[in-house]
């Protein structure tokens, strides 16, 4: 076994690849605001490089640190993962997870636009990132340990991977002050306040006996099924209300397809959802949560699209 491999599997190399394309796309998405696209050049692309590249290595951060606090569920719930099969001692996973949230934070302190000049001496990508960083903590480790604490979970996950993920992006190119680059992260904030949930259904053994109260453990999968289910939905028709107010300034005819687009494939994955509950604690790989995951990307995407042309 290589040296390398137990640490690749602590940063689960798999879930590094939205994050990063949700920082590209909220820069993209700036780039082409108020219908003024500024000169591509080295300038405009390296900050943006830098936090795209920063997403992946600050998630790869969160995954071990929720790893190491989650010692004694993962034993129940992934008995092949790094720690609790004992390829990587507890040493080695603290310091992949200093190295990786240092090197994240060096990146956010180098993705800031080079002009205006006021805007590179605020360094809001670093800023935000710092945030970041305290938001997931508070989610993995004690002494508040959302991760234990039912909706507090979500709000906790929503909030940096969501709402704070674009604005980081957005600031990679612009300032974020402003209502639009909010906008857009509060309808991704909003859509993983219930996916966020997605991976509790089919961990219940392990986080009852880790003392975690997750929604399918406090309500039973069905009721916690029909709590999300609304989130896969009614984010996206803040599109539509955003292009009427004049709130997103991308082209309005893509961002009117984008938002019922987005509508009928979230009613089409609640379905899924719903349909047979009890089958999402059973099922490790349910298809309602493939396609939650086609949901994201094709939003980051559609955005960054609406905003290009």
């Amino acid at each position: 076994m290589s040296k390398l491999k137990p640490y690749s599997d602590l940063a689960r190399p798999f879930t590094l690849l939205p994050p990063a394309l949700g920082v590209l796309s909220g820069a993209v998405t700036a780039w082409g605001a108020g219908h003024h696209k500024l000169a591509v050049s080295w300038r405009l692309v390296i900050p943006v490089l830098c936090g795209t590249l920063m997403a992946a290595v600050l998630n790869a951060a969160n995954n071990a640190v929720n790893q190491i606090y989650d010692l004694d569920i993962d034993r129940v719930n992934k008995p092949k993962r790094p720690l609790p099969s004992g390829t990587l001692s507890m040493r080695g996973a603290w310091g992949f997870t200093i190295v990786s949230c240092l090197i994240a934070w060096a990146l956010a302190f180098c993705a800031s636009p080079f002009r205006p000049p006021e805007v590179l001496a605020r360094r809001e990508c670093f800023w935000i990132v710092v945030f970041t960083t305290l938001v997931c903590w508070i989610y993995s480790a004690p002494p508040l340990w959302t991760k234990r604490r039912g909706m507090w979970a979500n709000i906790t996950i929503a909030i940096p991977r969501g709402v704070l993920l674009k604005v980081a992006g957005w600031s990679t190119v612009k300032t974020i002050v402003g209502v639009e680059p909010w906008f857009i992260g509060s309808i991704f904030g909003l859509f993983l306040l219930g996916a966020a949930s997605t991976k509790d259904f089919a961990d219940i053994e392990g986080d009852k006996a880790g003392g975690c109260e997750t929604l399918p453990i406090l309500y039973g999968v069905k009721r916690a099924a029909w709590i999300i289910a609304p989130f896969f939905v009614l984010p996206f028709l803040l599109i539509p209300i955003g292009v009427w107010r004049g709130i997103l300034t991308g082209n309005p005819t893509l961002l009117m397809v984008l938002g019922p687009a987005l509508v009928l494939y979230g009613t089409y994955t609640v379905y899924l959802l719903v349909r047979k509950p009890e089958e999402l604690a059973t099922t490790e790989n349910h298809p309602s949560w493939t396609h939650m995951y086609r949901m994201m990307m094709l939003a980051q995407i559609g955005f960054a699209l609406s905003y290009v042309f």
